[in-house]
């Protein structure tokens, strides 16, 4: 795959902490700096909209975010947190192979199997068995996370299939995948940039994306069909 390690598709940090938890920083002025339009499902859906986290590279420039669709999910081992139904849509900008923000290196251009690299990543952050402790997860969550690096290096074969689904109204083929914990898919936007999502409890089958007018009234965890 055309990155240069897991911690990220350019160099960024994953918007995780040590033990996989998802960052809670819901602060829309990351996503005001971003160089890119962010993605979010459109206006057919009509539940609840909420900020997840960005990523920059050394150098500040951002790289990827997340938002949020549905009940917020719960990095807990619980029946309440099987039960969580959402979508989070990942939009990661088109960046060309460039020098690292340090200086130290060469980092390569994002690609579809960038994204589908942060999404199935990202969506293992919020399940693992509930019979594992603390320890045991973080051996789970690295093996796991292989595999999903692993499937997003080769999207033209099982487990992915296409769906098409439309991207502000055109038509876009999708890079789709079923598993045990809930579903990815990856696929590019007509502007270039790429467009990741993952979910559980919602069906993709059916979803639609669009580029988010106010990215600040994902800011407000009430907020509807903005």
């Amino acid at each position: 795959m055309e990155t240069t390690s897991r911690v990220g598709t350019d160099g960024a940090s994953r918007a995780v902490t040590a033990k996989g938890a998802p960052t809670a920083r819901r602060d829309v002025d990351g996503y005001l700096k971003a160089p890119f339009p962010w993605y979010g499902l459109d206006e057919a859906y009509t539940g609840p909209r909420w900020l997840m986290s960005v990523a920059a590279a050394a150098d500040g420039t951002v790289q990827h975010g997340s938002t949020g669709h549905g009940e917020e999910p719960v990095v807990r081992a619980d029946a309440g947190a099987e039960r969580s139904r959402f979508a989070v849509v990942v939009t990661v900008g088109n960046s060309p192979v460039r020098h690292s923000g340090d200086g130290t290196g060469v980092l390569e251009a994002t690609t579809v199997s960038s994204a589908a690299w942060l999404a199935g990543s990202s969506l293992l952050a919020y399940t693992w068995p509930p019979q594992m402790d603390h320890i045991l997860r973080g051996e789970w969550l690295d093996q796991q996370t292989e595999t999903a690096f692993e499937l997003a290096d080769d999207l033209g074969q099982a487990p992915w299939s296409s769906l098409s689904l439309p991207v502000d109204g055109v038509p876009v083929d999708f890079h789709y995948r079923e598993s045990e914990f809930g579903w990815v898919l990856a696929g590019s936007a007509p502007d270039g940039v790429y467009i990741g999502a993952y979910g559980r409890g919602m069906s993709a089958y059916g979803l639609g994306f669009s580029v988010i007018g106010d990215i600040a009234s994902y800011g407000d965890r009430a907020s509807y069909g903005h």
